[in-house]
């Protein structure tokens, strides 16, 4: 793979002179590409894809559709992709790299089919115009490097080659869920493009050619896929369905209304109750999913929340041409549901209602926050993801679509946030937050940065590029500051590891008594540490996004610093998967900036755990205090992250795991005809 040429594009506010306001958004520069996807790949770096399509950023003579964004200076580099990455699903490796898994076909200008079709005509196999090539069964990887790696050198870029590496079956709005092995298993999703994967009348869904029914492995196994019947039971409504490993190996699995608990590796499954009140929340409905914070309080039992999405009646979702009625008028909902798989108590799990949202929300995306809290942004009012070219049924003309081709409309430019600890009925809250005058509809993303602040990027329901439609092609990203920038002081922590393991000795982390203000004891009494992963954000959804509170104890020095006595991951690597991280100490809610941290072996193994990590009591000193001149809640600006903490990248060669990977996969696996 060639170097790319770089293209870059300076911001005029750089995170030197960016004053970070609580609740505020601040410019975050122009991504070159519309970011349908994004990753942090490291302490310094968001990697950013978007569909094959006629963005004025160029790359080897043709349009790009890959960038990457630097944290401290908010300029972005374009990046050569080869393959159309129109709707792919992603995850994290556990050596710190990361997977895309298929896409759309080859197109070329307004999103009309490429120039070289494949057979029979459905899809393309190459466009000359853009040079994009077919992506529905590429596996693309990223080994993101470290910041001062040589970023030009082919080890840092995507490796994109399905003549080399590539999936036994064409994949468009796929799942990806990780194991606690570090394998990734890659789920159903269509054959070719539409709005939703059924005919209507739907019929038998296993005569229904355009939608995939099954499921297969990164690494590539060399077994065939195998016929997950939960697709086939909620046939037109499983794009993008909603995966989470359970600690006992099982998948937690939503799409349509149907919930299953789901063994893969033995294809049994575990019927969960129905989604209540007739709420979708998979593409295209859209609602916003998160898992809830793992804690010791909680057991690390998983809950996750839906929120949002359309409660259209089924026949509204139409079929793959359009929708039968005009979704821009149809409110999107408000409920809220909370589910946990597997209780530990031994009762059934069962689906709780839990607070309204503020307002009704499609496309509205959870980021879960280091103090626990849950930042809800982007969406509509109304409306579903998806765009056409061809009307509604109820709509024929496409010249009489208010709203160009998005099928949403009432962008919501105020985010709010979800306090999961709060008593019911004041979970929700939007006070203080400043609201963005950038529509952030279909093929928004947002996603956590290591000083704890959020990008939001992205937003385009059209065809190809278009800057003058109503909702245009956006390439202006914002960072949010959450309201613990209100902090004039953040906590300033030593001694991290580079890599944490699935139980074991414990680690010190020492935090300065410059970090907080008042009594020392209250402060440590008041401190957490957690290990975060944003994921694969597309499409209002972070893929493996998980936060994980580390047991912790504490001693008071007598300087008014705090030496906490940090336990290791539990030792069940199902609960927080192995791979990349970043591990946040909040005093009071308040986060530090986050440091990079590998999680487990690195490899793609049954990985090492040990006992759960022994800690010693707790040492109080009550004449010990902080040294701040301010409150560590006090109100003021915020830190803006240009100072933060370098950290230590993962150890070992990604570019030898994947020179391996694609080794094995000549070995086994026989390169789809697609090129």
């Amino acid at each position: 793979m060639l170097p790319p040429r770089s293209f870059l594009v300076l911001s005029t506010a750089t995170s030197s002179v960016l004053a970070a306001t609580a609740g505020s958004f601040a410019d975050g520069g122009n991504t070159l590409i519309s970011a349908m996807m994004m990753l942090v790949g490291n302490e310094k770096k968001v990697y950013i894809l978007d569909k094959a399509e006629g963005n004025a950023a160029q790359i080897n003579g043709h349009p790009a559709w890959g960038s990457v964004w630097d944290f401290d200076t908010h300029q972005s580099t374009a990046m050569d992709v080869r393959t159309n990455t129109f709707c792919s699903s992603g995850m994290h490796l556990p050596n710190g790299s990361y997977v895309t898994f298929g896409g759309n076909g080859a197109v070329g200008r307004g999103g009309n089919l490429g120039s070289q079709l494949n057979p029979g005509g459905f899809s393309a196999s190459w466009d000359s115009l853009y040079q994009d090539f077919d992506g529905t069964r590429a596996m693309r990887i990223l080994n993101p490097c470290s910041n001062g790696d040589d970023f030009t050198s082919a080890k840092c870029q995507w490796f994109d080659d399905p003549t080399v590496l590539s999936m036994q079956k064409s994949r468009w709005y796929s799942a990806a869920e990780a194991t606690g092995d570090g394998e990734v298993v890659i789920i159903g999703g269509f054959v070719n493009g539409g709005y939703v994967n059924r005919n209507y009348p739907i019929g038998d869904p296993s005569k229904n050619l355009g939608a995939e029914y099954t499921y297969e492995y990164y690494p590539p196994r060399s077994d065939p896929p195998q016929t997950f019947q939960f697709l086939l039971a909620t046939s037109g409504l499983n794009a993008y369905a909603h995966t989470f490993m359970m600690p006992s190996g099982k998948m937690f699995v939503q799409a349509n209304l149907s919930t299953v608990l789901w063994d893969f590796e033995n294809n049994q499954e575990f019927p969960l109750p129905d989604m209540p009140n007739g709420v979708a929340r998979v593409y295209p409905a859209s609602g916003a999913v998160a898992m809830l914070p793992l804690t010791p309080a909680n057991n690390y039992v998983p809950t996750v929340i839906f929120c949002g999405g359309q409660a259209m009646p089924e026949f509204d979702y139409g079929d793959y041409r359009f929708p039968f009625a005009n979704t821009w008028d149809i409110p999107a909902s408000q409920d809220c549901q909370r589910i946990t798989p597997e209780p530990k108590d031994g009762s059934p799990p069962a689906y709780i209602q839990d607070d309204n949202m503020l307002e009704g929300r499609t496309m509205g995306q959870f980021i879960i926050l280091p103090d626990g809290t849950l930042l809800i942004v982007n969406g509509g009012l109304n409306g579903t993801a998806g765009y056409t070219n061809n009307g509604t049924l109820t709509t024929s003309n496409q010249a009489l679509m208010p709203f160009d081709q998005s099928l949403a409309s009432g962008p919501i430019g105020t985010p709010a946030i979800y306090n999961p600890n709060a008593p019911a009925g004041s979970r929700w809250s939007n006070a203080g937050l400043s609201s963005s005058n950038i529509a952030r509809l279909y093929h928004s993303s947002a996603i956590l940065l290591p000083d704890a602040s959020v990008l939001i990027a992205g937003s385009n329901p059209n065809l190809d590029v278009n800057t003058s439609a109503l909702f245009p092609t956006q390439y202006q990203a914002e960072i949010f500051y959450p309201p613990y920038f209100s902090a004039s002081t953040r906590p300033v922590p030593s001694g991290i590891p580079n890599t944490l393991s699935y139980g074991g000795k414990a680690f010190d982390i020492t935090v300065t008594a410059s970090s907080f203000s008042g009594s020392a004891n209250d402060a440590a009494d008041n401190t957490t540490v957690v290990i975060m992963r944003g994921g694969f954000t597309t499409h209002a959804m972070n893929m493996g996004q998980r936060h994980l509170q580390l047991n912790n104890t504490f001693t008071v020095n007598q300087d008014g610093s705090i030496t906490l006595h940090v336990a290791q991951v539990p030792p069940n690597p199902n609960i927080f998967q192995p791979g990349p991280a970043f591990l946040f100490v909040n005093i009071h809610g308040i986060p530090s900036n986050g440091t990079y941290v590998i999680v487990g072996s690195g490899k793609i193994r049954k990985q090492p755990t040990a006992p759960a990590s022994a800690l010693p009591p707790s040492v109080r000193l009550n004449t010990a205090s902080g040294s701040s001149n301010s409150s560590s809640s006090s109100s003021g600006s915020g830190s803006n992250g240009s100072n933060l903490k370098s950290a230590a990248t993962a150890s070992g060669s990604n570019m030898a795991l994947l020179l391996t990977f694609v080794a094995g996969v000549l070995s086994t696996v026989v390169a789809a005809d697609i090129l």
